[in-house]
């Protein structure tokens, strides 16, 4: 029997310039890269959309099939709302299109609280995954580095920690490119000394993963390429990533207005422009589209919300390779083996005690004896 062709579910009321951004995303990956594509929303305000955009013939037509949903989550509810409340909302029906089997993966630029909630409580996570992890793509000087988690999990415990590592592994090597990642633990010291108890507690988990663990990495490590994966809570991870991106926009806007100080400067940026684009691709959030929600059964891809039409096709982009490479059931694989190994080594560590324990029995006896 052939499976069922790959669709990604679609929240078309999800961001700052939806249904439109999210409509005009939706038709360039149906015409550009034939994905077939559930458009999640009000069906009144998606249809008068299609119909502004000039409707969609032919294949393109074929792709994109509507579903109904009453109710939007606002930017500014409750991350629960989709679950206590708003039942009926577009994230919410997202997620249940993965759950049912109706699409492999979500996508949305809506409420991220809310889409983290939605995707946990409805599609699920991975057994023996205790909390899902935001993962984001960061330029450095070779190539790319996956970080995470970058705002999931404020807090996170060791065996979250080392879990986050396993993901971020898969991620690396299935999406990025990566054969055999480096993965690094984000500290203020390379010293196994250095860090948080946490931190020293996690690096010596991580030892123990069979992963390529190069031990702790420090901020500067993230764009130099001294890992290709770094792991660390949600409340680092998303300062990090909030820091990074204003910067990258800081220094775009104050090289746009150097080069217009004079007319030599403005021919060298012409002369450069090739280069300069390269730079931009490399350095521009929507070049990646949105970041995965790793641990979920299933693709969960959550973007900007002030993504445009460009940066909504990469996200879909992003959520069908996800979908092809099988990203969930290989980390789904590694995290039993490593819960099988860890099974083991309780149960031998459980043995050694009660060995140790008659041992003791034994002596006592002995000694007692006249």
């Amino acid at each position: 029997m052939a499976p069922a062709p790959m669709k990604i579910a679609l929240d078309a009321m999800g961001g700052d310039y939806a249904p439109g951004a999210i409509v005009d995303g939706a038709l360039r990956a149906a015409s550009k890269d034939g994905t077939s594509l559930l458009l999640v929303g009000r069906g009144d305000r998606l249809r008068a959309e299609l119909e502004r955009h000039g409707p969609p013939s032919g294949d393109v037509a074929q792709l994109i099939e509507l579903v109904e949903a009453e109710e939007v989550v606002g930017m500014d509810e409750s991350a629960i709302t989709p679950i206590r409340k708003k039942r009926r909302s577009s994230i919410r029906i997202c997620a249940e299109q993965v759950r049912d089997g109706r699409a492999q993966a979500m996508v949305s630029a809506g409420n991220t609280g809310a889409t983290m909630i939605a995707a946990k409580m409805v599609i699920g996570t991975i057994e023996g995954v205790e909390r899902p992890a935001l993962a984001a793509v960061f330029p450095n000087h070779g190539g790319s580095t996956v970080v995470l988690d970058v705002g999931a999990n404020v807090e996170a415990r060791p065996s979250m920690l080392r879990q986050f590592a396993v993901m971020g592994h898969f991620y690396a090597q299935e999406l990025v490119g990566t054969p055999s990642p480096r993965i690094g633990l984000l500290s203020i010291g390379a010293e196994e000394s250095k860090g948080t108890d946490t931190t020293r507690e996690v690096f010596k988990v991580l030892k123990e993963t069979g992963l390529n663990f190069i031990g702790n990495v420090e901020g500067r490590d993230l764009f130099e390429g001294t890992a290709d994966v770094v792991v660390c809570d949600g409340f680092v991870g998303n300062v990090v990533l909030k820091s990074a991106e204003a910067l990258a926009g800081l220094l775009a806007g104050m090289l746009r207005e150097e080069v217009a100080q004079t007319l030599r400067t403005r021919i060298g940026a012409a002369l450069a422009r090739p280069a300069l684009e390269r730079l931009r691709r490399r350095t521009d959030y929507r070049e990646y589209g949105a970041a995965p929600l790793l641990g979920i059964n299933g693709g969960c891809f959550i973007a900007h919300g002030n993504s445009d039409g460009r940066t909504v096709h990469s996200a879909i982009r992003s959520a069908v390779e996800f979908c092809a490479a099988e990203v969930h059931l290989k980390i789904a694989e590694r995290v039993a083996r490593l819960h099988q190994e860890e099974a083991r080594f309780l149960g031998a560590e459980s043995t050694r005690n009660i060995d140790r324990r008659r041992g003791n029995e034994r002596r006592e006896r002995s000694e007692s004896r006249p």
